[in-house]
């Protein structure tokens, strides 16, 4: 629980570095509640809002974790647009997200997590 609160307490912060275990526990656990959420909507018959506050909600940690996270890779945070770019863009920002943490750099010191 704790690794997922740390980009809450980091709610728009977004410079650092967050290592993959950080966002990924952030996103898988976002992922979970997200689906939880319209199961119950669809299940109660009510339009989602409550989902579609979550992600309002979530919208900005969000953006902040993935840029540290590209931080940690050594990348600027401006590869975030490339989530414009229908499927080629996706791809590459997994493929972003997933590599391992670069030694220390421009963007600080190797995270813990």
């Amino acid at each position: 629980m704790e690794v997922y609160m740390l980009p809450w307490q980091k709610f728009a912060v977004f410079d650092g570095r967050a290592g993959r275990r950080e966002y990924w526990t952030f996103v898988l656990v976002n992922f979970v509640i997200s689906m939880v959420i319209n199961i119950l909507a669809k299940q109660v018959g009510v339009i989602g809002i409550v989902g579609l506050l979550f992600s309002l909600a979530t919208l900005v940690p969000s953006i902040a974790v993935g840029i540290r996270r590209l931080h940690d890779t050594g990348k600027s945070g401006w590869y975030m647009l490339l989530m414009f770019i229908p499927l080629l863009g996706w791809l590459a920002m997994l493929l972003f997200m997933v590599q391992p943490s670069s030694e220390a750099n421009d963007y600080g010191a190797v995270p813990t997590l």
